[in-house]
């Protein structure tokens, strides 16, 4: 028998917040919207290329337009461990550590690192808002801001928003200061677009039509900050309305009983014989670079209650 379509927004709101804010955040990925929440946080990740030190610095690394595939699945596979086990669980602290790790390598400012994790709550509350065949509950924005409060925490980024209202005046007042062109950013972004045109169903549609299609779900500053052609109103009429429909038919479907992962999905393609959690990302072994950390800044890391002390140790140096 299936189940009724508000099946899972019943069992969410008999749960608490404050205390039960992963198993929400795991419901709403897996469950309840994992199409719209891997297509928004995938926007929320491209977003962050329009800060010139954050695109800037991704081009440096060549991880975003040499290894696009890969970096692409490294991101989505390590977040997935985090919220499909739980931050607290062994993978869970796994994935966390892989992320201290590589960030640990480069000297990134908090501010940045605060803004990534911004729009990791914003992006699918308003992608929702717009594209979702439902809105997020208040209940359920409180639980998202709280899942990612937490592992910001973990991650021993400073000054994290309190709430969800606040990480989106948060996001906006970084964006408006910072977003701006940076040619590094740009190269970055045209291999994500590239990336993109190859993924199933799209790639059976021309790479140019894909890319129109992806430009007309952006807002104007975005488009800006990468020096883009604002796309029509028809086009973005007509490219918007195509998402919006999708969403009117979702609304007559069934819950989704069995959980949808981003491990499963046909984009992600570069282990097609598994992955250990441990094993995914990058492994430079010393600072090479312009903005790389020093020993001293790899140790640096998330010492938060709970949390061993290694959880930021670097896999070498």
């Amino acid at each position: 028998m299936s189940l009724d379509r508000t099946h899972w927004q019943r069992h969410v709101a008999a749960l608490d917040a404050e205390s039960d804010f992963e198993e929400i955040y795991r419901i709403l990925a897996a469950h309840e919207f994992p199409w719209d929440m891997n297509q928004s946080l995938g926007l929320a990740l491209y977003r962050t290329y329009a800060v010139p030190s954050i695109g800037g610095l991704l081009a440096r690394t060549g991880e975003f337009t040499e290894r696009t595939q890969k970096r692409y699945d490294d991101t989505a596979l390590i977040l997935e461990a985090a919220s499909e086990h739980g931050l607290e669980s062994p993978q869970g602290r796994r994935a966390v550590r892989r992320m201290n790790q590589m960030h640990g390598f480069w000297n990134i400012p908090q501010d940045d690192l605060r803004y990534v994790l911004c729009t990791f709550v914003v992006v699918p509350i308003r992608w929702l808002d717009e594209y979702g065949y439902r809105p997020l509950t208040e209940h359920e924005k409180v639980a998202s801001a709280n899942y990612y409060r937490r592992l910001g925490r973990l991650m021993n980024i400073k000054d994290v928003p309190a709430t969800w209202r606040a990480f989106g005046e948060a996001m906006d007042a970084y964006e408006a200061e910072r977003f701006g062109y940076d040619a590094g950013a740009v190269a970055v972004s045209e291999a994500t677009l590239d990336l993109m045109a190859t993924f199933p169903p799209q790639s059976m549609l021309p790479a140019w039509l894909v890319r129109r299609f992806s430009k007309a779900l952006m807002d104007d500053a975005l488009l800006d900050a990468f020096g883009y052609a604002r796309p029509s109103a028809l086009e973005r009429l007509a490219f918007r309305g195509g998402v919006k429909l999708r969403a009117r038919f979702v609304a007559t479907r069934p819950a989704r009983e069995r959980p949808s992962y981003v491990r499963e999905m046909p984009q992600i393609r570069s282990y097609p014989d598994g992955y250990d959690v441990a094993d995914l990302g990058t492994f430079p072994s010393c600072p090479h670079a312009d903005g790389a950390a020093t020993t001293g800044d790899w140790q640096a890391g998330a010492h938060d209650d709970g949390a061993p002390g290694d959880l930021a140790r670097p896999a070498g140096g």
